[in-house]
């Protein structure tokens, strides 16, 4: 009777048991469909990262377009110049020329003055003698044929002299008058040409400005096309690292849960002699806060449920917006040497160094049956390798100010699920850790 009643319990526990045991074989398909979402977000980032090479292929041939139209510009500017500045050099050489013209004129000028004095002085003369002499008086005058002659060529060479003196008057006043044209022409062009060009220079030189905005615009594009390309490729080896870690975490969920159930049915035949064994089997690793001084902190107790505190400290900043962005996890800060310890249990899926996060430590744990990885950011320094499992509460690296970050501090994430880009699974760490 007694055996029969065993049997019952005994049945009736290993039914209990399979109950209970029998989640790994349904996470198992939750865990494949999870390994599933993984690759398909590496091979949506590996298309990321050809759509960022195709965008940083098509913004290079613009450079290189738009760099040989604002060679051109840059040269056409040159030449306008170097037109300029001939252009100023002939203006000062027509000025300087203008004031050797005038310099002639002023002689012409004086000459004209005193050949109008000597006809205003024959004039005079003309006029005191009444008007009424004329050279037929001064002819019939002589004294002799041979004074005749001579009054004659006198009267000849006079009435020449004015004639020539009228020409050469009319002449001169004539040639001023040509110069002064000629070379007012000439500077006016001068100038109306070194205008064009100046304004041409202003328009080149203002296209050159649009065009230098324009490739920073495309350098701008193209930085943050390169720096989209890389965040997609260190997805790529997030994920690929991620796929190994989770699929070793399930493992050690396995074993652990397979360790447990033999210990489970194993206790009822030994009537519970083993309830009293020490249960606590956290494998924190000795603090290396570094003795006592009193610049190093020592790393937090291991503490009960599913996550540890991190690190010490007090959190500086929460999860939520913040900056415009979303603040996946909590920021905490402590002074000095600060050990930072594993939250949980599981295998290293990235120990690397980022642009953003700095030196970074991410673990994938499985906690009966539910996938979650942790984010360890900043650190000063990192103590564990990749693919390398870890204990609950054993030290992973030290807190630090590294990558994007503004003071030493901890940024610490959880993520309920595999880790994604975009931190869909991210969740509050103050709900599974207390501060």
């Amino acid at each position: 009777m007694l055996k029969k009643k065993l049997l019952v319990i005994n049945t009736t526990l290993v039914l209990g048991l399979s109950s209970v045991f029998a989640i790994p074989g349904v996470n198992a398909q939750t865990n494949l469909e999870k390994k599933q979402a993984i690759q398909e977000k590496k091979a949506d980032a590996e298309a990321g990262i050809h759509k960022a090479e195709q965008k940083l292929k098509r913004l290079q041939n613009k450079q290189e377009s738009l760099e040989a139209k604002i060679s051109s510009i840059a040269n056409a500017i040159n030449d306008s110049a170097e037109k300029i500045v001939a252009k100023k050099k002939e203006i000062k050489e027509t000025q300087e020329a203008i004031k050797e013209l005038e310099k002639e004129i002023a002689i012409l000028k004086e000459r004209i003055k005193k050949r109008n004095a000597l006809l205003k002085e024959r004039a005079v003369s003309f006029q005191e003698s009444g008007g009424d002499v004329s050279y037929l008086e001064v002819l019939l005058g002589s004294s002799s044929f041979s004074d005749f002659v001579g009054r004659m060529s006198a009267v000849s060479t006079i009435v020449e002299a004015d004639q020539e003196l009228l020409k050469q008057h009319e002449l001169d006043k004539k040639e001023l008058e040509e110069k002064q044209a000629s070379i007012e022409k000439k500077l006016s062009e001068l100038k109306n040409m070194l205008a064009e060009m100046v304004e041409m220079k202003a328009k080149l030189t203002k296209q050159k400005k649009q065009q230098d905005k324009l490739m920073h615009r495309l350098e701008d594009k193209e930085e943050h096309t390169h720096n989209m390309k890389m965040s997609f490729e260190e997805e790529v080896d997030t994920l690929e690292a991620q796929e190994a870690a989770v699929e070793k975490a399930i493992q050690l969920e396995q074993k652990r849960q397979e360790a447990e159930r033999k210990r489970a049915a194993a206790q009822p035949r030994t009537n519970n002699t083993t309830n009293n064994t020490t249960h606590n089997t956290t494998n924190n690793t000795t603090n290396s806060g570094g003795g006592n001084s009193s610049n190093v902190s020592k790393a937090p107790a291991v503490s009960s449920g599913s996550f540890t505190r991190p690190s010490a400290g007090r959190v500086t900043s929460k999860m939520g917006a913040r900056w415009n962005k979303m603040h996946a996890g909590i920021d905490i800060a402590q002074g000095g040497t600060v050990p930072v310890v594993a939250a949980a249990g599981g295998v290293v899926m990235r120990s690397y160094t980022s642009s953003t996060y700095g030196n970074c430590v991410m673990i994938s744990h499985s906690i009966n049956g539910q996938l979650y990885t942790t984010v360890y950011a900043h650190l000063r320094s990192k103590n564990v390798s990749q693919g390398q499992t870890v204990s609950k509460g054993q030290q992973i690296g030290i807190m630090g100010n590294t990558g994007r970050s503004f003071g030493q501090h901890l940024h610490f994430e959880i993520h309920k699920g595999p880790w994604n880009v975009s931190k869909t699974n991210a969740v509050n760490p103050l709900d599974y850790v207390s501060y």
